[in-house]
């Protein structure tokens, strides 16, 4: 056998992995193998896999028996719609996709290349966890790969795919990175499984109900998004690759659109209830807006009550936080207020425009939230909208009351244009409950308390739960005809396609986490 014949067959036995029968098994539990995956995720042809040879060094526990080119991880390069992405794939097929000293330095290296090349990264996890046999050195690779995704953090995207399971530290890379997919039965990350929970803490839980996709995407908020299966989700990162740059010194690719600029949306003018407190969908508002009524929804499942989601205005992506009528009445919690802040600060490091559209009626009120810390998670939001340079329009629809008028990006958070509807309300609280306070004395001293309280709330309605005196005093920048919403918002985001605003010189903020 000649050199070149060597090297194809070697090649071959490697892309084969841990052989066929483990391929079977991978096939069998519902998982595609790791170069399945990433055929999926990269432009047919585009991968390109790098340190293919490389095994691990460790002779311990029988160990220097067991070859493994590859050391269980694929990685390497390609292009996502013509964009150079890098990527990892943890190959479960070998050595159970067990992270050891080596597996380590292959993902550290494409982390290094990813960052000085200015393009996303993708992390397709599918591990058995630390390898064992390799003790320490297996923990020190999980630091070396913390650290790589933190000073990563806000100059590239960085993308995690869980697609099998996902413990103990393993689970804290996907953590620090920008978005996490999970295979709806297929995926679970936890810090400790099932069987310790068990051994010390008597609970009985199952590992779907401790870790698996539904509870990270609905209760615990660790996780975005939730595909089907490894096929669904890995197309799904592509479209998320998509909405965003590829490092942040650009902005997101700009896509062609048929959707007219100046599309007026007449529905608009009708679409508030007159009562108001009757619920709405506010995905109608976003959708209508969104050019070609496309949204890219983040944590669709989780924090109901607020929506954040990409879309495109003109071809150019932006990210929405709007209050959601449906859910709680919108109201702003504990986890709204963390999943907003997530979000606005991902927008803000990638240069992506943020678009706020509020209606409020205030955070919700509760010995639970308090407990629980509302103050403190309220003030991430804040935080993270007084921090933002990027474009932030606000087009508030009907209810802004008190703290959270001023948590969805009023003027002084640093909104550079906010818009009113006719139908908004911007005061400090409902006009029943100003009424109750402001008119105490007169309902309590009438000889009919009910009809006196009734005409004082139309009196307060009247004078100040409207949009006029607030863009009488320079608030709101104007009060808009509803129809004109989209209209409004491009031409508002082209005049602002050229701000630049500077924070003042620091080592970074002290955000209250």
């Amino acid at each position: 056998m000649n050199k070149l014949d060597q090297l194809r067959q070697l090649k071959a036995e490697i892309a084969l992995g841990g052989g066929q029968k483990r391929i079977d098994a991978q096939h069998a539990s519902g998982k595609l193998t790791a170069r399945e995956r990433l055929d999926i995720l990269f432009d047919k042809g585009s991968f390109v896999e790098m340190d293919v040879f490389v095994s691990h060094r460790c002779t311990n526990f029988d160990m220097a028996d067991k070859k493994a080119l590859g050391d269980g991880v694929v990685t390497g390069y390609g292009t996502v719609d013509g964009r150079l992405v890098f990527a990892y794939a943890q190959d479960f097929t070998v050595l159970g996709g067990s992270l050891g000293e080596y597996h380590a330095e292959k993902i550290v290296k494409v982390q290094g290349m990813a960052l000085k090349m200015g393009a996303p990264i993708v992390g397709l996890n599918d591990s058995g966890g630390a390898r064992i046999q390799e003790g320490v050195n297996a923990l020190s690779g999980f630091g070396k790969i913390f650290y790589n995704n933190t000073i990563s953090s806000g100059v590239i995207p960085q993308i995690s795919v869980i697609l099998g399971p996902c413990a103990g530290g393993a689970v804290y890379s996907p953590a620090i990175t920008d978005f996490i997919f999970m295979v709806d039965k297929t995926s679970q990350m936890f810090i400790t499984g099932p069987q310790v929970i068990k051994t010390v803490t008597g609970e009985d839980i199952s590992a779907e109900a401790l870790g698996g996709a539904m509870t990270h995407n609905t209760i615990s908020g660790v996780a975005h998004f939730i595909g089907k299966d490894d096929e669904d989700t890995l197309l799904q990162v592509r479209e998320l690759i998509s909405y965003m740059p590829s490092n942040n010194l650009e902005k997101a690719p700009t896509y062609e659109t048929k959707d007219n600029p100046n599309r007026l949306i007449p529905e608009f003018n009708e679409i508030i209830p007159e009562n108001p407190n009757k619920a709405y969908d506010m995905y109608e508002i976003i959708t209508k807006i969104a050019d070609e009524g496309k949204i890219y929804d983040v944590m669709p499942h989780y924090a109901q009550n607020i929506i954040t989601c990409f879309i495109r205005l003109d071809g150019n992506t932006v990210g929405v936080i709007a209050n959601q009528p449906k859910v709680g009445a919108g109201c702003l919690d504990i986890n709204a207020s963390d999943k907003a802040a997530r979000f606005i600060r991902r927008c803000d490091a990638f240069n992506i425009p943020l678009l706020t559209v509020e209606d409020v009626p205030g955070f919700l009120p509760g010995k639970d939230q308090e407990l629980g810390g509302i103050i403190r998670h309220g003030a991430k939001m804040l935080y993270a909208y007084c921090e933002a340079t990027v474009p932030k329009i606000t087009m508030i629809l009907r209810k802004a009351y008190g703290g959270a008028y001023i948590g969805m990006c009023n003027k002084e958070l640093g909104s550079d244009l906010v818009m009113a509807w006719p139908s908004a309300q911007i005061a400090v609280m409902g006009a029943a409950g100003a009424a109750n306070i402001v008119f105490k004395n007169e309902i309590k001293e009438a000889s009919d308390p009910i009809a006196k309280r009734e005409e004082k709330i139309a009196e307060y309605e009247e004078k100040f739960n409207n949009p006029y005196k607030a863009a009488e005093m320079g608030y709101v920048d104007d009060i808009i005809e509803p129809a004109t919403a989209r209209q409004r918002i491009i031409s508002g985001f082209d005049m602002l396609s050229s701000k630049r605003q500077s924070l003042p010189a620091k080592k970074h903020g002290n955000i209250p986490l």
